[in-house]
């Protein structure tokens, strides 16, 4: 990668991670998207997957071993606290508060892509600098910048119940306030196939409790199902 500039990397190393990396190529392909290597053809560039593949595991083991060690729940809870601080969304949001967005290498159709695949980006490129500084500092600073970023999240999901799935969660209130299981149903789907949005809604028998929004059915399911169990949670109080 010689010839381009690494001073915006190595600021974003300081300020963000408090060191420079001593390889600062790592950082840049941590930053890199397969879309701008095949939109450059004529140089020679990486792109992250390998290091999203490396910093997958590391988060993987530095959370599991974070759970283990730390709480005496049975397994299902802990596997679901540790899908709640893993999920797309998580790492996706500690990517924005690292602002490190600017710093990405992407296609020109990528930058203009939807908000769920901008995301899905951040995430990648999340996983990719664990990666990076897993490879650079070794797993210490990799597990230390995982604690800050991601299982220091885990007691506001606790508090707040996020890690319950919530079509799970809904079929246990619903089938014990009104003693059916949740219906749902596809009420809208609009924009092209490779990036269409639904609204689905979802039904106690004929009464439809709330709608949810999402880029697939399923996450549209999961919306209208935190949509309904946030309406009776409010019942329950009124």
């Amino acid at each position: 990668m010689s010839g381009m500039p690494t001073a915006p990397y190595q600021e974003f190393s300081r300020t963000k991670l408090g060191y420079e990396f001593s390889n600062i190529d790592l950082l840049v392909t941590a930053m890199t998207h397969r879309s701008y290597v095949n939109e450059h053809r004529k140089s020679v560039f990486e792109h992250n997957e390998r290091l999203e593949f490396l910093g997958d595991a590391v988060l993987e083991l530095v959370v599991t071993d974070f759970l283990y060690n730390n709480y005496e729940e049975p397994e299902g809870i802990l596997t679901s606290w540790r899908a709640a601080l893993v999920r797309t969304e998580s790492i996706g949001d500690a990517g924005k508060k690292l602002d490190y967005e600017p710093l990405l290498r992407m296609s020109r159709g990528e930058k203009q892509g939807s908000e769920r695949a901008r995301l899905q980006i951040l995430a990648n490129a999340f996983e990719a600098l664990i990666g990076a500084i897993y490879l650079e500092r070794g797993y210490g600073d990799a597990e230390t910048f995982i604690h800050t970023h991601i299982t220091s999240k885990l007691p506001a999901i606790i508090a707040e119940g996020s890690w319950r799935d919530p079509k799970s969660h809904l079929q246990e209130v619903m089938q014990r306030t009104d003693g059916v299981t949740p219906r749902y149903v596809v009420i809208d789907e609009v924009g092209p196939d490779h990036d269409k949005i639904f609204t689905l809604g979802v039904f106690s028998g004929d009464r439809l409790v709330s709608k949810g929004v999402g880029p697939s059915k399923q996450a549209a399911q999961q919306a209208a199902a935190k949509a309904a169990l946030l309406e009776y949670e409010t019942g329950s109080k009124n």
